[in-house]
């Protein structure tokens, strides 16, 4: 296999996880933007079991994303469907944020892992997991739970059971949704389509 292959295949797998954010709430400019990839270690590949991995304080930025994680791995399956998976490690979570397209918004999500899969186009945040949208950089919504899952074929948050703590024994899942502004009183924010949860928060998938 030669060198440039092996840095095509290289630049494949890091274009995958530029997907990592849906494309409805992407800057679409940021496609065109060149991608940066650093890592403590050198990238690896293992021909053998299709799996590309970067190792060590792991960040990557394309535009106005920009995703950090202690390791990154994107594996091909034999069927042709990838997987891509950033992981944290204790004290530091995976966390990626990238701008709204056309509007002075980001969007902001927090776990110990996200993963992403091709397969069924499917976005989760796994383990004390948070998916906000700062507006001016102000925070206007912020879903948190144990697992939160974006499915990009129906555009919806499906949110699992909260973090259990002393003030959520429980483990219940947490929505907060800034009010809408009043135009009588104050101008209202640039129109947005809106984060959509799945309807039951905190039904399994």
């Amino acid at each position: 296999m030669s060198l440039s292959l092996n840095l095509c295949r290289i630049c494949a797998a890091a274009g995958l996880l530029v997907a990592l954010l849906p494309g409805a709430w992407a800057e679409k400019a940021d496609r065109s933007k060149p991608m940066v990839i650093e890592a403590d270690k050198p990238g690896t590949i293992d021909l053998q079991n299709q799996v590309v991995v970067f190792n060590g304080n792991v960040v990557i930025a394309q535009g106005t994303l920009q995703i950090r994680a202690e390791k990154v791995e994107v594996r091909e399956r034999a069927d042709g469907t990838r997987g891509a998976a950033a992981i944290g490690v204790p004290g530091r979570q995976v966390t990626l944020r990238q701008k709204r397209d056309g509007v002075d918004e980001f969007l902001e999500g927090l776990a110990d892992r996200i993963e992403y899969d091709s397969k069924g186009d499917t976005l989760k945040f796994i383990g004390n997991a948070s998916v906000r949208r700062m507006r001016s950089g102000v925070l206007a919504d912020e879903i948190t739970g144990a697992q939160i899952v974006w499915d990009n074929s129906t555009e919806q948050f499906n949110v699992q059971g909260g973090a259990v703590s002393p003030s959520n024994p429980a483990g219940r899942v947490r929505a907060v949704f800034a009010p809408r502004v009043d135009p009588t009183t104050s101008s209202p924010p640039p129109a947005a389509a809106p984060l959509k949860p799945a309807r039951a928060l905190g039904e399994g998938r």
